[in-house]
């Protein structure tokens, strides 16, 4: 395992790392950070819980045995605040009786000291990648392709042609985000004003006309198509 191999899918990641050995935290910090866009180490339990809570990381890495709060205490209050969390757990040889119940948590990987930094970065690898999958199939699944070169992302709440955004005003938004639902399927005058009103917002089949023209400006030509006297859809031109 070559590091650029990993650093193609770590470089912006965030890493939360609890050691209570000084020298070990201290070095395993120090290669990571070549590797991790953050990377900060903590020396217990305690000090990782908190600064879990005010900030989100990518991978937790911590030892079992630590002062203040014990790793696998920190572990399910991880888990209890977020059961995606991707976390490795360092082992020393005689804590194997605690890694079972670590991996029915729902841990990624566990790695026995002394560290082997090749094994490390193996690891790491391996989980900073499934998060890479993870991240693009999101990405992929919130992205309505409304054309070859232009989409709608659900999540971000843009328009993108030609890799350009496009700015949308918030009853556009409402808007992209009812008729995206079911592409293809008509959505009434009624479902759409319905849509609005569950946002705390208005509008009217007038103002839903004067609306659709400004925005069939901004994507696509025949994206949006009318039905007289019924409602709208939207029809992909890819």
């Amino acid at each position: 395992m070559h590091s650029k191999e990993l650093l193609q899918y770590s470089k912006n990641l965030t890493l939360l790392l609890a050691e209570d050995h000084d020298e070990l935290r201290e070095n395993t910090a120090n290669i990571l950070q070549n590797f991790f866009q953050t990377v900060d180490a903590v020396s217990n339990g305690e000090e990782a819980l908190s600064l879990y809570n005010e900030n989100s990381y990518d991978i937790i890495l911590t030892d079992i045995r630590m002062p203040k709060l014990d790793g696998i205490t920190l572990v399910e209050a991880i888990y209890d605040k977020n059961p995606q969390q991707k976390v490795i757990v360092l082992s020393a040889h005689d804590e194997s009786k605690y890694l079972i119940p670590l991996l029915n948590l729902g841990v990624e990987h566990y790695i026995k000291k002394p560290l082997d930094y090749q094994e490390l970065i193996q690891v790491f690898y391996h989980v900073a990648k499934k998060i890479d999958s993870l991240t693009n199939n999101i990405e992929v699944h919130n992205k309505v392709m409304l054309s070859n070169d232009t989409y709608y992302n659900k999540e971000k709440k843009i328009l993108s042609v030609n890799e350009e955004v496009s700015y949308l005003t918030k009853y556009e938004i409402i808007f992209l985000d009812t008729l995206t639902q079911q592409l293809s399927k008509i959505y009434s005058n009624d479902e759409i004003v319905h849509a609005y009103e569950a946002l705390g917002e208005s509008i009217d089949a007038q103002n839903i006309r004067k609306l659709v023209s400004k925005l069939r400006k901004k994507v696509p030509e025949n994206t949006i198509e009318s039905i007289y006297g019924v409602g709208y859809r939207l029809i992909p031109n890819t």
